[in-house]
């Protein structure tokens, strides 16, 4: 059995690897730091069998060849991803178009691409890295939040189009809510909630992954925070949006 982890030299991505190799499954790792993978594979190839690659997936083409070289996966995890903090008008366009790239592009094509291959073997596992951001607007993020918004509603749609099929394929989404990553620093945000570990968020992934859950939400107070946003009003919901990540400036 082998898995397929993007944004794999860090945080989530990093951890899972770990965790899929306990479980003995072999390992294709793909991030943008070369240096990062080898490491990570130095660590980990005495369990089981690691491929590194190192790719920018906000690339079109590169989503493709990964595709290519590595079609023969049970488990893809759409992990790579990005935010910008700030008001609208004024952060990079060239990064948002970036997230907009990495966040959505690469997990649309990477999703497609395999989900087909999958569906011939009528076997296999998809795992789309949202947020609890995705649940919600989310102003002083609007592009994250908008991106993690489209990666949970495709996953939903997917989802629903494999039950009507009897597909035996299985397409889940992660819902993490703060994490202690280096997606602070890249995002350049702090976080006012406590944040759960990426060794914990991952260890409960791959539990809820491999028992055949649709929505993974770790943690109790994200929970309540995905379904506080299901029946809240969305002028409300913004509002307090708004509030909390005034207070990471």
């Amino acid at each position: 059995m082998k898995v397929l982890i993007t944004g794999a030299s860090s945080g989530i991505g990093r951890d899972m690897a770990r965790e899929f190799a306990k479980r003995k499954y072999d390992l294709v790792l793909v991030a943008r730091d070369e240096k990062k993978l080898e490491c990570l594979k130095n660590e980990l190839e005495k369990k089981v069998e690691v491929t590194v690659i190192s790719m920018d997936l906000s690339k079109e083409k590169n989503c493709k060849d990964l595709y290519n070289m590595q079609k023969d996966i049970d488990i893809l995890v759409n992990n790579a991803g990005f935010g910008v903090f700030g008001e609208f008008t004024k952060t990079d366009l060239d990064r948002e178009i970036n997230l907009i790239k990495t966040n959505i592009t690469a997990v649309h094509i990477l999703t497609k691409l395999y989900l087909q291959e999958m569906c011939k073997k009528n076997s296999g596992k998809i795992l789309n890295v949202s947020s609890i951001a995705g649940s919600m607007p989310g102003p002083l993020m609007c592009a994250y939040y908008a991106s993690k918004a489209y990666v949970l509603r495709l996953s939903e749609g997917i989802r629903e189009e494999l039950r009507k099929q009897k597909s035996k394929v299985q397409v889940s989404v992660l819902q993490p809510g703060p994490v202690n990553t280096n997606f602070n620093n890249v995002a350049n945000v702090k976080f006012n909630l406590k944040s759960l570990t990426s060794e914990y968020v991952a260890r409960y992934t791959v539990d809820k992954l491999l028992k055949g859950k649709f929505a993974i939400v770790p943690g109790f107070s994200i929970k309540f925070a995905r379904f506080f946003a299901k029946i809240t009003p969305n002028n409300v919901g913004t509002r307090f949006v708004y509030y909390m990540q005034e207070r990471k400036r």
